[in-house]
C-alpha cells in the first residue's frame, strides 16, 4: 500500500485523536489539533496535564479515547512513541501517522507486527490538510 493509500484509511475514521496535543499555539500538538478543527473534523486532545486544548476537553491517555477515535496523531518524543504504539493496539487503534521526529525504527514495526496502519515516512498532516497559521 502506497502513501496515498495509508493517508485515505486513515481520514476513515470518525474521530481523529492528538497524543502530544499542546495548549501552546507555537508547537506541532496545537497546529495538529487546529488543522483538524479548520476541516470540522471531530479531534480529541490526548494530554495528561491539560484539561482542555482549543475548546476540547483532553484525554489522559490513548485509552481513554472514544471507541469511534480509530486514527491517532502523534506528536511525542520517539521513546514515548513506542509506548502510545503499545496503548493504541490495546484499544484497537486502527491507524497511526507519526509526525516527522516522533518516529522511531522500534515504533514502526510495532505497528507492523500489530496490523495497524501506521504513516511514518516523513509525511506532516499540516502539509497534506493545508495548514495555514492564523
Amino acid at each position: 500500500m502506497g502513501t496515498k493509500e495509508q493517508i485515505d484509511l486513515f481520514f476513515q475514521s470518525d474521530a481523529f485523536g492528538v497524543v502530544g496535543a499542546s495548549a501552546d499555539r507555537h508547537k506541532y500538538g496545537n497546529k495538529v489539533m487546529r488543522v483538524y478543527q479548520s476541516k470540522n473534523m471531530k479531534v480529541i486532545p490526548v494530554n495528561p496535564r491539560e484539561r482542555e486544548i482549543e475548546g476540547v476537553p483532553c484525554v489522559a491517555s490513548v485509552l481513554d479515547l472514544p471507541d469511534e477515535a480509530k486514527s491517532i496523531s502523534v506528536i511525542t518524543p520517539p521513546q514515548v512513541t513506542e509506548q502510545v504504539v503499545e496503548a493504541a493496539a490495546i484499544k484497537g487503534i486502527r491507524n497511526i501517522w507519526m509526525q516527522p521526529g516522533a518516529e522511531s525504527d522500534a515504533a514502526v514495526e510495532a505497528c507492523c507486527r500489530k496490523g495497524i496502519n501506521v504513516i511514518a515516512d516523513g509525511s506532516c498532516i499540516l502539509v497534506v490538510l493545508g495548514y495555514r497559521e492564523h
